[in-house]
């Protein structure tokens, strides 16, 4: 990998280091690389799980570690792995529907910027051939799922099963996101077990 924080994720001569760099040369993102930021793009060709999230805290931007935060902890207990196991980029990419911290906005963070997605991800994925993936929020499973997302993030989420053994759409683990886990206790008793299970699979499967 690179040398900027997080480098533990990958090999510096994998095809993921090279998005990196051309992801932080497009213009688009120049002031965040004038800022001295990295774009948060971790894991490689042979990942297993495929994690689309929303955009990195400032916390992991600011670190260079992907969910180095109170959300990033509720995602390891429902993926049922450890920080070591999480980190491992044989196991597990994290790509971001933006890949910089968008900033604050008035209630929690701004959302990813438009268009970021719709450029670096078809290049992306066609690298990949993850046994399983994990849309977080409602901004990964509208451009990912299309059509066959549902009205609602809530009614998405509720019927997982619908879209097969290999995708798995999720609430986004902020705290923000406790009084909706309390609002359908269904995720924790039937989603998050059943995650566990394709999760553990997908890791163990040669």
């Amino acid at each position: 990998m690179d040398d900027s924080p997080g480098r533990g994720r990958g090999d510096p001569s994998d095809a993921f280091a090279e998005l990196r760099e051309a992801i932080a040369a497009d213009p688009a993102n120049a002031a965040f690389t004038a800022m001295g930021w990295r774009p948060l793009l971790f894991g490689s060709p042979s990942s297993r799980v495929l994690i689309v999230s929303q955009a990195p805290g400032r916390r992991a931007q600011e670190s260079g570690i992907p969910f180095n935060d109170a959300s990033g902890d509720r995602l390891l207990r429902w993926l049922g792995v450890t920080r070591a196991e999480f980190d491992d980029a044989s196991r597990f990419a994290i790509v971001p529907m933006d890949f910089y911290y968008p900033g604050k906005g008035a209630s929690g963070d701004l959302p990813p910027r438009r268009g970021i997605a719709e450029v670096w991800h078809p290049r992306i994925l066609s690298l990949m051939r993850p046994r399983l993936t994990i849309l977080v929020g409602a901004y990964a499973q509208r451009f990912h799922l299309g059509a066959r997302r549902a009205p609602t993030l809530t009614e998405t989420v509720r019927a997982w099963r619908e879209y097969g053994s290999e995708t798995v759409p999720i609430v986004h683990p902020s705290p923000l996101n406790v009084g909706w886990q309390q609002r359908n206790p269904w995720f924790e008793e039937e989603l998050v077990p059943d995650l566990k299970g394709r999760v553990a699979d997908a890791l163990r499967r040669p």
